[in-house]
């Protein structure tokens, strides 16, 4: 027999809050995250605006001589690690270790810290300004690495990378594990750190990027007619999740329980979705399919919704695909609008506004949607949060290279 799986906690780090409250109190009142980028001098770039993480010390969060080995994606990582394990109760003993796991991945890992060590040796040509901390700074496994040692767990530790899918693709490879009998529990999500030089300029040639650099706040428009592409973001997001007999041995407070994951790949290019949307909605029939429902089970969907041109109008037509004429009875909104796009993290966070949407009973707004695209004719919970009936929530996250993952989680009774 399927064994159960649960949420018992989660930990954010996000433009909008250092925790799951702040950030969600952000989210349900509709505020924006974005703002003009602090990190570096944009002054020469045509994008100027992103969703940073707005003071944030490390230093709270680990010693001082450690923040100076881990590059800012780590950062962000521990400390929503530590958010999780403390909101779940989470323990890991001699008796639990080699029983819990940590599937914690990033799309592009430690590129600032790589990009920093780069630019140190061209322009010195000196081989002694890379420092010894290098390789641990930049690769990616290491966020996952760190919490493992973080918290002692010697159970499977894993770094899937799917692009803008990753943190979604990370909880559900950890769903996976604890439902097949591998481990009973484990912490699961993505850190990103992308807003630098490089990072902004790449994806702005890739024609991605807003550049609405004057009205910040308006910049991301998810299912807009007049959308002008995404805000680069920067955060992580980790879930807590747990066998439930486990769980429910040890007291815990259950959030929700994850019931569906589906995970495919579109075979069609190496940047843009497949216009058809056959991959996403076979992601999204297989999720549905894993959980055991109908188009009618679903009562709301926290969409990729990244304000693109193609992505927008893809994950409209896979959603109507499957669901059919209930596609337009069931709310689905894009955070996006708020959080900005974060890649890998935002897809772990954006699960996590799935639990708390069954939580608190509310469906959380797409800011800045005010003339809908004609091809985007769903129910994208405009401008305003809505209170609701919701028992189950799906989240649908899509990666450059084709990645598409679709998680579905419901109310534990």
């Amino acid at each position: 027999m399927t064994r159960r799986v649960v949420v018992t906690g989660m930990g954010f780090m996000s433009p909008l809050g250092h925790t799951v409250d702040e950030t969600w109190e952000a989210i349900k009142a509709g505020k924006s995250g974005i703002g003009p980028i602090t990190r570096f001098d944009a002054s020469n770039h045509l994008v100027k605006i992103a969703a940073e993480v707005k003071n944030f010390d490390p230093a709270q969060y680990m010693p001082a001589k450690e923040v100076r080995r881990r590059d800012r994606y780590q950062h962000f990582v521990l400390a929503a690690a530590a958010e999780a394990v403390k909101d779940s109760g989470m323990e890991v003993t001699d008796e639990n270790r080699d029983r819990t796991g940590v599937v914690i991945g990033s799309a592009v890992g430690g590129v600032e810290s790589y990009y920093d060590q780069a630019r140190d040796y061209y322009e010195t040509n000196d081989p002694r300004r890379i420092t010894p901390f290098g390789i641990p700074m930049l690769v990616v496994n290491a966020g996952s690495n760190l919490v493992s040692l973080e918290i002692g767990a010697t159970g499977p530790t894993a770094t899937p990378i799917s692009a803008c899918a990753t943190g979604a693709e990370c909880i559900g490879h950890a769903f996976d594990l604890i439902r097949l009998g591998r481990i009973d529990q484990a912490l699961a999500g993505g850190g990103e750190a992308p807003i630098f030089p490089l990072g902004i300029a790449a994806f702005d040639r890739v024609g991605a990027c807003s550049r609405l650099n004057d009205d910040p706040e308006h910049a991301s428009r998810p299912f807009d007619k007049n959308r002008l592409g995404l805000v680069f973001s920067e955060g992580a997001a980790v879930l807590a999740l747990e066998e439930l007999e486990f769980a429910k041995a040890r007291g815990a407070h259950i959030l929700a329980e994850m019931v569906g994951y589906g995970a495919t790949s579109d075979a069609f290019h190496i940047t843009a979705p497949d216009p058809e949307a056959r991959g996403a909605a076979r992601a999204i029939r297989m999720a549905m399919d894993d959980a055991r429902m109908d188009a009618t089970g679903i009562h709301y969907i926290n969409a990729h919704g990244t304000a693109t041109a193609l992505n927008d109008v893809m994950e409209t037509k896979a959603v109507k695909m499957v669901l059919g004429e209930h596609a337009y009875n069931v709310p689905m909104s894009s955070t996006k609008s708020m959080t900005g796009h974060g890649m890998g993290a935002t897809a772990a966070m954006e699960a996590g506004f799935a639990v708390l949407a069954i939580r608190d009973q509310i469906a959380p707004p797409t800011i800045n949607l005010t003339e809908p695209d004609p091809e985007c004719d769903l129910n994208y919970v405009p401008n305003t949060a809505r209170e609701m009936m919701i028992k189950t929530a799906m989240s649908n996250s899509f990666g450059f290279g084709g990645h598409n993952v679709s998680l579905i989680f419901k109310a534990f009774n």
